[in-house]
């Protein structure tokens, strides 16, 4: 099996206030756009629509079809939501983007990316995989999900919010799972 480099570069706007790292994006066939979280069966931008602005298909294109990347790249540029994953380098191990089937070549190096975000004092992270890398590379105690816990690290103070899969396949509604997004949102300083 051959190991995939991450296809993204990391989503860094100046002043970003929260990190979102999820493990590892899906496989192109299944991108609606060339931006995080771009499988349209994916509710990441549907619950982000529904927290800001009580509507969650306030991202998607017209047409339905595809997710409208220029208009979440202003949103996370003017709210300071900067984005990335936490493997940079995987094998899958079956032909899916679940978290079970992807094995980790090479982790982000966490403490050189917030380097490029001076101004972030929080992480969140989406699944269970990237939560089990953020704790193993900075020590901290893992959040239950919906939770958050305070750690050192790379010179300051941060926060780790263990926040809801946006996956489907964590059947929840997207309702329910914006409820907790928003209370992060909130304790960042973004809503």
């Amino acid at each position: 099996m051959t190991s995939e480099l991450h296809p993204l570069k990391p989503f860094l706007p100046a002043g970003a206030k929260l990190l979102m790292l999820g493990s590892f994006p899906p496989q192109r066939v299944r991108w609606s756009m060339e931006f995080f979280y771009p499988n349209l069966q994916n509710d990441m931008w549907r619950i982000v629509g529904t927290v800001f602005f009580g509507d969650r298909n306030h991202f998607l294109s017209a047409d339905g079809r595809r997710f409208d990347r220029e208009r979440i790249e202003a949103f996370c540029t003017a709210r300071g939501l900067a984005l990335y994953d936490t493997a940079e380098e995987v094998v899958r191990l079956k032909n899916n983007a679940s978290d079970n089937f992807l094995q980790v070549v090479r982790e982000v190096d966490l403490a050189r990316l917030l380097e490029s975000v001076p101004t972030c004092r929080a992480l969140a992270t989406t699944g269970q995989k990237a939560t089990d890398i953020v704790v193993r590379l900075t020590g901290c105690e893992q959040p239950a999900v919906g939770g958050c816990t305070e750690f050192r690290f790379a010179g300051r103070l941060m926060r780790l919010y263990r926040m809801p899969s946006s996956s489907r396949a964590y059947p929840k509604p997207v309702e329910w799972k914006a409820g907790y997004y928003r209370r992060m949102f909130e304790a960042c300083g973004m809503l």
